[in-house]
């Protein structure tokens, strides 16, 4: 069967939303191929692969199989939308900004977002500094859980009444829709790793 050359305008339009030809270049190149290495493989000539690769020709569903089959992956691998691939973002440490937190005598402590230019994520997570002798952090409550991990010092948390103390290397995992609070009470500064999910609770409504 040969390769389509021309479609309406409209099915070129749902076909290049698939971005086959960019997702067929991608496996080539993370398997280190060249075109007319994919086309000994394939049986199919380096230039209908580059025309494919291009957007140039629609492959034909047999042309798709055979180039499945070399890479291992499914067909559905080739009409996923975009939207479906992992999401993936380096945050340089140079790009984050440290930003103050008030608390009820002055600055509680100072966090750096770990993951801010991730749109619609689950989870958010921050490094937050708490300087020596530092006021307590304001109390507040959100859904979801937190987890915190203390890279260096000791901090003290309290969730819903209760003290908790954290030193260097421990982890602690809790509840926030309970009012709680941080506050520094160990020697030298404190530097620690906040992880929080956006999930609100589902059970027990």
């Amino acid at each position: 069967m040969r390769e389509v050359p021309m479609l309406s305008e409209t099915l070129t339009d749902q076909i290049e939303a698939y971005r086959i030809g960019p997702k067929l270049q991608k496996l080539r190149h993370e398997k280190g191929l060249g075109l007319a290495q994919l086309g000994e493989h394939t049986g199919l000539s380096a230039g209908m692969l580059s025309k494919l690769e291009r957007g140039v020709l629609v492959p034909t569903l047999p042309t798709l199989v055979r180039i499945s089959l070399v890479f291992g992956v499914g067909l559905d691998h080739f009409f996923a939308p975009e939207d479906a691939q992992p999401v993936c973002e380096h945050i340089p440490a140079a790009d984050r900004l440290r930003l103050p937190v008030e608390g009820p005598d002055g600055v509680a402590f100072l966090f750096e977002s770990l993951d801010y230019p991730v749109k619609g994520r689950n989870l958010e997570a921050y490094v937050a500094e708490f300087p020596e002798g530092a006021s307590p952090a304001a109390a507040h409550a959100h859904p979801g859980v937190e987890l915190v991990y203390v890279l260096q010092g000791q901090i003290s948390i309290r969730v819903h009444g209760r003290r908790f103390d954290i030193a260097t290397d421990d982890a602690f995992y809790f509840d926030a829709k309970f009012d709680h609070s941080y506050e520094n009470t160990g020697q030298g500064d404190a530097r620690v790793v906040v992880a929080i999910t956006n999930e609100r609770e589902t059970h027990g409504v």
